[in-house]
């Protein structure tokens, strides 16, 4: 589980406090001691009880103008501030008697959705009692990460994050099903940001195969190969069989097969795309496209119907 930073600072600091600390504390996420360290000054922001509110309010008196240009997590996350190598902001936890949570449901909130992160983050609880989570660990260099493999995830408990607790969530080792606060709870984050984050896979699991369920980071990349694929001619199939051949993360290499199977007219070219790619050494990229090919040939009836 999440590694518990134990702090008993009454310190209060202010945003800007917190935000020159990490600029200039040489501050590297990678290194889990160093962003460890932070814990006293991330709680001592915790423990300044109004610099939310006053922030929320001053963002609201220009019309959300900030949130709007950095936010792309939507009305749950507030961001506090945003540097090149982190970010700092406040999530909001609705309990299950809450409206908000009632009228756009628990998946809005990632509730009940167990997963893994591709980055490290320093957590405090804040206001409330604190969204609950089951706990699990898993081994990342133990599979390949295509859907369907067995993850062997060990549960560890269920606690929830109390106001005034510190935690470091450790990418790909630290996974949680969220579960709803008791009452409307808010937590305040140090985020690991980097431009490589959306090429490191993000898994969601099924807690109880312990099996990866899904995908959940996606790049700009992906979409665009699909488009490269179908519309750029000759050069851009040559382009996106570049991408298959070469790029460093297996899912983007798996997109780039996926959007050549895609650019083929036939349902048989369209296989023999995935089954090239069921040949490859690479696992991830084998067993994805193993799984694509099960897909078409369970469908294939359902297709050729479709097609004639």
């Amino acid at each position: 589980m999440p590694r518990v930073i134990e702090t008993a600072t009454q310190h209060r600091a202010e945003l800007g406090d917190l935000v020159e600390a990490l600029e200039t504390g040489r501050f590297d996420a990678r290194d889990e001691d160093c962003f460890a360290s932070f814990g006293d000054r991330l709680k001592a922001l915790a423990n300044n009880r109004d610099f939310l509110a006053d922030l929320i309010v001053a963002e609201l008196q220009q019309r959300c103008r900030d949130q709007s240009a950095q936010n792309v997590y939507g009305p749950q996350v507030v961001i506090l501030h945003q540097a090149r190598d982190f970010f700092i902001r406040a999530n909001f936890w609705p309990s299950e008697g809450d409206r908000l949570l009632q009228e756009n449901g628990p998946e809005a909130f990632f509730y009940h959705v167990p997963h893994d992160h591709n980055f490290s983050f320093l957590t405090a609880g804040y206001m409330g009692p604190g969204y609950w989570s089951d706990y699990y660990e898993y081994d990342y260099d133990s599979f390949a990460g295509a859907i369907g493999d067995e993850a062997d995830l060990r549960f560890v408990e269920r606690s929830r994050l109390e106001q005034g607790k510190i935690m470091l969530y450790r990418a790909h080792r630290d996974v949680h099903a969220q579960l709803p606060a008791d009452e409307l709870s808010v937590s305040l984050n140090i985020m690991e940001r980097a431009p490589h984050l959306s090429f490191r896979d993000q898994y969601r699991f099924d807690a109880e195969s312990k099996t990866v369920a899904a995908h959940l980071t996606r790049s700009a990349v992906e979409p665009l190969l699909a488009l490269c694929a179908q519309l750029g001619g000759d050069d851009g199939r040559d382009l996106v069989e570049s991408y298959a051949a070469h790029h460093p993360s297996d899912r983007i290499q798996f997109s780039a097969i996926t959007a050549l199977a895609s650019a083929q007219i036939s349902l048989e070219d369209r296989l023999a795309v995935f089954e090239r790619g069921a040949r490859e050494p690479n696992p991830f990229i084998a067993r994805m496209a193993a799984r694509q090919c099960a897909a078409i040939e369970a469908g294939r009836s359902w297709i050729q119907r479709s097609v004639h």
